[in-house]
């Protein structure tokens, strides 16, 4: 186990947790109630701010859920939280919903809500809306050289060279 120093810095903040034994990602919960438009991308507060030990850094991830059930999508995913960063944790949200097939004047949908509806969620204080996994962070060095191409094996091709099909 690793000790990741926590502060609450917003009143009734909710501690991330594991939701099961076993699991790689710990569960963040939102600390204030945002809107998400459709096509919008907005920083959901976490009410944490988190000294992680050097060395290691924190991924956030999407809980596979709420990517399954609604349009809701962490879009930079995985996210780095560095050892030096020190404010608040925010999780970046966008809602992938497309216009062209929300309910005008509907009301939001929450992060309850199934079959992946194209509207505006809301985010209520106290919804998990991602997971974060402490990973370790080896350093690397850049070793300068005029050509790669004879350094270890060359797989040939790049973006999508090995097709779709086995």
């Amino acid at each position: 186990m690793v000790e990741v120093f926590v502060e609450v810095c917003r009143e009734d903040a909710i501690l991330p947790r594991y939701a099961n034994p076993g699991d790689a990602g710990m569960d963040v919960y939102a600390a204030e109630e945002v809107i998400v438009a459709p096509g919008e991308t907005v920083v959901v507060p976490t009410g944490l701010k988190l000294a992680i030990p050097e060395g290691y850094e924190i991924q956030v991830r999407p809980r596979s859920g709420l990517s399954l059930k609604t349009p809701i999508r962490i879009p930079n995913s995985p996210g780095t939280i560095d050892s030096g960063y020190r404010d608040e944790l925010g999780i970046i949200v966008n809602n992938n919903s497309d216009k062209s097939l929300c309910e005008e004047g509907k009301p939001p949908y929450t992060l309850d809500e199934k079959g992946n509806k194209n509207g505006t969620y809301i985010i209520r204080k106290g919804d998990r809306i991602a997971q974060i996994v402490l990973q370790v962070v080896p350093k690397m060095v850049l070793t300068r050289v005029s050509s790669v191409k004879d350094i270890g094996t060359n797989r040939g091709g790049g973006f999508g060279s090995t097709g779709v099909t086995g």
